[in-house]
């Protein structure tokens, strides 16, 4: 094998990745964000809670994924794709996420924490087995 095929091998296959090392950090980053709402500091529980999410997304894309070695092409498919997520959300949680409107009711079961609903026999259709 000459100098040329060898780098060319070298570059079809990246350096070894120590999958029990990068499992570890994601564990410990999952603990952090279990941990993190028991503090009852609601920045700390918002930081803990998205903000490991976004790094454990990014290290599991990045090394299982293996999208670090992929055509610049994944990446703007990535990014395509993610803003589109977004605008779906932004496009549906205004009307999803009100409790009044016009021809748009919330019955009481809608939100459990609303009270009623079908477990406590609130909704008005009697407690006989529906």
């Amino acid at each position: 094998m000459n100098a040329h095929e060898h780098a060319a091998t070298h570059e079809a296959h990246p350096a070894h990745r120590n999958y029990v090392k990068i499992w570890g950090i994601l564990v410990v980053l999952l603990a952090i964000s279990v941990a993190g709402p028991f503090a009852g500091i609601r920045v700390i529980t918002l930081i803990t809670a998205f903000g490991v999410a976004l790094v454990k997304a990014y290290m599991v894309a990045k090394n299982f994924m293996h999208l670090d070695v992929e055509k610049r092409i994944i990446h703007w498919l990535l990014a395509v794709v993610l803003a589109l997520m977004v605008l779906l959300f932004a496009g549906v949680s205004p009307d999803v996420m009100k409790d009044k409107g016009r021809n748009w009711h919330k019955d009481a079961g809608f939100h459990p924490k609303v009270g009623g609903g079908h477990e406590s026999g609130a909704s008005g259709h009697g407690s006989a087995g529906h």
